[in-house]
């Protein structure tokens, strides 16, 4: 029999997240919402605020999708850098 997984929206993983970091521990969301421990602890890893040292306040969610754009922007400039120099030849 196929194993029934619970969906939670991101709403309510950044809430427990919240909770978290207010002071709630993670046994005690565990057991209050009825959620896994090492689920807790990947929305914790993955939606936690991340205060940078130029007090901008961020998440590893946004800073993974920051360094994905990052590389996607480099390969574009390393093409562009091959067309110029196939052009510039002529």
């Amino acid at each position: 029999m196929a194993r029934q997984y619970k969906t939670y929206d991101e709403e309510f993983k950044k809430t427990v997240v919240n909770l978290y970091e207010s002071g709630k521990g993670i046994s005690e969301l565990s057991r209050e919402y009825g959620i896994g421990k090492s689920t807790i602890d990947s929305w914790i890893k993955k939606y936690k605020t991340i205060t940078t040292s130029t007090g901008e306040v961020t998440n590893n969610d946004e800073i993974l999708k920051l360094q994905r754009k990052n590389r996607e922007l480099e390969q574009e400039v390393e093409i562009l850098k091959k067309a110029v120099a196939i052009f510039s030849k002529k």
